[in-house]
């Protein structure tokens, strides 16, 4: 049996995205698998994050005859066990971890207009009051003057 290493599609329309898998050649694109060695998303906004692979078990899969190809091989030279992007890579996947911890807190609901309505009318007898009472202080004031 002759083993390739090859991407198997998933994800959906228009949304696509891929694992790495070591299968018989003569298997169907996303037919049955011997081993799942990682992943591909290529909707990642982070060019460098898009692949991540499990190095150890590629490794062993070459070792033993196994074929990559075209695509799986790009990835491989970029971020196998001695990638040319793995510092890179390391950089992207922090850039990502980070921009989940920003998320903004949620914004507070609008009042119910019930609610708004009822509130109204007690502030404006609360303002009527106020000048009533300024208007009595001040002419206790002034009889206390006098």
């Amino acid at each position: 049996m002759a083993v390739r290493i090859r991407l198997k599609k998933m994800g959906r329309t228009h949304r696509p995205f891929f694992r790495v898998c070591a299968m018989d050649q003569r298997s169907p694109r996303d037919g049955r698998v011997i081993e799942e060695l990682g992943f591909y998303d290529p909707m990642l906004p982070e060019t460098d994050a898009r692949a991540q692979l499990k190095a150890d078990r590629i490794d062993h899969w070459l070792s033993v005859g196994a074929q990559p190809s075209e695509k799986v091989a790009v990835l491989i030279k970029k971020y196998g066990t001695e990638g040319t992007h793995l510092e890179a890579q390391k950089e992207a996947l922090e850039r990502l971890g980070k921009r989940k911890e920003y998320t903004p807190a949620p914004q507070e609901a609008p009042k119910p207009a019930a609610e708004a309505k009822a509130e109204e009318p007690a502030e404006e007898a609360a303002a009527e009051e106020t000048p009533a009472e300024d208007g009595e202080a001040k002419a206790e004031t002034e009889a206390a003057t006098e």
